[in-house]
């Protein structure tokens, strides 16, 4: 089969693998329908993850068809469409038993897949815990609708819940990239008073408005933002802050624009080392949140897109054949045509 594979930092290529085995009763053989690029997958690249093993097939938000299940897998048969979280889990270990499944002390729990083990970016791929780590697709969802199940919705999902959302709350939400734009998907779930999207890119923040993510949006290279937030808080600040662009100065602005006892959550990956300015924000009282996602709430996702509560589809900007991974991979690491997510199919 065909894959994307990850030989060293710099260098991705598009190569002939062997078509993977059940290795454990626990496995499910998927084969891939529906694929797509992440930010994470760039970072691997520049080697900005340090636990990325050499020679893995990238890959680990996609769908697909099951192909083959292990002795063990109850949840699922041959031929049911599915979800695939990004993180796959035992459920049996301290972290997963609490919910904190991106801790799973299984050897291929975690972010493994695309990442450790071989991922999504292939024609076929091994999925270890097959009851815990798949979500069935209902027949009244595409795989387009299901596509950032497992990852961008998860991730966003998550960041909500963890910022303890509610109806009286200002939600700013810092990137109006793929991860941004389905946290704002997710927030509006819990209702809150009003969600303000910040970037420096018009194009994304004109899609999170027209889409109706977003009530209000502010570009950073124009708009002085924090006078902005406390124009649209009574001069409070905002009350939850979701920071999701990892940029050079996001960190910062994300405490500088919360209001004293406010919660930030910091959900982008950031590929340098940030510094807490302790001295400026003494007195502030903030509630700060980071991480990686827990990736638990599929069902419940699924579900709010089956019942067309949640919709991912207008972000999708690309679609492109495997045969053409590569210049997919280029588009989006160059963010070239407006691109925001690129949704590759197989065959």
């Amino acid at each position: 089969m065909k894959a994307v594979v990850f030989k060293d930092v710099g260098n991705l290529v598009l190569e002939e693998r062997a078509e993977p085995k059940i290795l454990e009763d626990t496995d499910v053989l998927l084969e891939v329908t529906l694929t797509t690029i992440c930010s994470s997958d760039i970072h691997i690249k520049k080697g900005f993850v340090p636990r990325a093993v050499k020679n893995t097939v990238l890959g680990h938000e996609f769908v697909g068809k099951i192909k083959e299940v292990g002795k063990a897998v109850k949840k699922f048969k041959i031929g049911d469409r599915v979800a695939v979280n990004c993180e796959t889990f035992c459920g049996e270990c301290f972290y997963c038993k609490k919910g904190y499944v991106n801790n799973c002390t299984d050897k291929n729990g975690g972010w493994a897949l695309g990442c450790r083990i071989d991922g999504g970016q292939g024609e076929y791929v091994r999925i270890p815990f097959g009851d815990n780590c798949l979500t069935k697709i209902p027949d009244s969802v595409t795989d387009e609708e299901a596509l950032f199940t497992g990852d961008l919705l998860s991730t966003g999902y998550w960041a909500c819940k963890i910022g303890e959302i509610s109806k009286e709350d200002t939600v700013v939400v810092i990137g109006a990239g793929p991860t941004g734009l389905c946290t704002m998907m997710c927030a509006k779930l819990f209702e809150p008073k009003k969600i303000i999207a910040i970037d420096i890119d018009d194009n994304r923040l004109n899609l999170a408005k027209e889409n109706g993510y977003a009530d209000i949006i502010l570009n950073s290279s124009r708009d002085n933002i924090k006078d902005e937030i406390l124009k649209l808080t009574d001069k409070r600040g905002a009350d939850k802050v979701l920071e999701v662009a990892g940029g050079k100065d996001t960190f910062n602005i994300s405490l500088d624009i919360a209001h004293p006892n406010a919660t930030v959550v910091l959900v982008a990956m950031y590929e340098e080392n940030q510094i807490l300015p302790l001295p400026n924000i003494y007195g502030k009282n903030l509630i700060i949140k980071f991480g990686g996602v827990d990736g638990i709430y599929c069902d419940k996702i699924m579900k709010y897109i089956e019942e067309k509560k949640i919709n991912s589809t207008p972000i999708i900007t690309h679609r492109m054949d495997f045969e053409n991974i590569m210049e997919a991979f280029d588009i989006f690491e160059n963010k070239k045509d407006g691109v925001i997510k690129i949704a590759i199919k197989m065959k």
